[in-house]
């Protein structure tokens, strides 16, 4: 087979392989030239439309962080918040009615003040915070709870403080509860069937004193009244007349009642004649009888163990 059939069977003969080089070379120019040229615009200068597009909406974007900033400090959400407020309040959602619960003792003009002291009456801008503190306020509330009850209502619920005691201090009375709160002023003319406490802070002996009390529930129905001393200690009146001066001491005067309690039981101290019975030295019982002439003391028949002292002196 001679050469040029060999040609024409196999591969392209070298002159024919050419053109494939050929454009390989150009791509490879192509890639280069257009290398350059990006280089080439990339440091061309921004055109200066472009540059005012730019800068318009780099100024429109801080305006309108500005504009937030101003509206927050403004306290613009709130008034858009009242005036939608206001808008339900003239859909009828408005306060007409409160209704108070709890009170047994107190006036209930002042709790209607109260809730009804509101800037706008629309349901949704009522301070149910602001009305609740306000109530507090009052000797008499121990706790208070206010809710809305749609569309048109304000529920008070009020928990009243109970009266224990009446405080006379500086010629003065006043109601208090167990802890001392004072609840409202007393008419002398017009007193409640309650002990009387006296003296400076003796209001806030009462829960002591309530405690005093309970540990001679017998002589309950004999007390009147009771006089905290020197800021330490109780002095003790009975109906009948007596005074009972106990020790210092919260569990010292309760043991001391108790045992006072124990012996009037036994001999019967209370309205026989005595005006005051002294326990303040433990160990010892202090007697005084009136010093009036012919004043009777007790009967010696009917207490043999304790024979009567002369007007006038102690018994111990």
């Amino acid at each position: 087979m001679t050469e040029r059939a060999r040609i024409r069977r196999g591969t392209q003969p070298r002159y024919q392989r050419g053109p494939t080089v050929a454009r390989r070379g150009a791509q490879a120019a192509n890639a280069r030239a257009r290398k350059a040229t990006g280089k080439a615009l990339a440091n061309i200068p921004m055109q200066p439309d472009a540059l005012r597009r730019l800068g318009r909406r780099l100024f429109a974007a801080i305006m309108a962080v500005l504009l937030i900033v101003g509206l927050l400090v403004l306290k613009v959400p709130q008034m858009v918040g009242t005036q939608i407020g206001e808008l339900v309040g003239m859909m009828g959602f408005q306060v007409k009615r409160v209704e108070i619960q709890g009170i047994h003792h107190m006036d209930r003009l002042p709790v209607y003040s109260v809730a009804l002291d509101q800037k706008s009456t629309a349901m949704p801008l009522v301070d149910l915070s602001t009305i609740r503190d306000k109530l507090m306020q009052f000797g008499w509330v121990q706790d208070a709870r206010v809710s809305r009850r749609l569309p048109d209502t304000l529920l008070v619920d009020i928990v009243e403080r109970e009266p224990a005691a009446i405080w006379q201090y500086q010629g003065k009375l006043n109601l208090i509860d167990k802890t001392g709160v004072i609840l409202q002023p007393v008419d002398p003319q017009a007193m409640p069937d309650l002990p009387i406490v006296v003296g400076p802070d003796a209001n806030m002996q009462a829960s002591e004193l309530t405690d005093l009390l309970n540990a001679a529930p017998r002589l309950k129905a004999m007390f009147v009244g009771a006089t905290w001393v020197g800021d330490r200690r109780w002095d003790v009146r009975f109906n009948t007349g007596e005074t009972l001066a106990l020790p210092e001491g919260a569990q010292q005067a309760r043991d001391a009642y108790a045992k006072f309690d124990r012996m009037d039981q036994a001999a019967a101290l209370l309205g026989k004649g005595f005006v005051h019975f002294d326990m303040r030295i433990p160990g010892k019982f202090v007697v005084r009888v009136s010093a009036e002439p012919g004043h009777e003391i007790s009967d010696p028949a009917a207490n043999p163990a304790n024979p009567p002292v002369p007007a006038g002196q102690d018994a111990v």
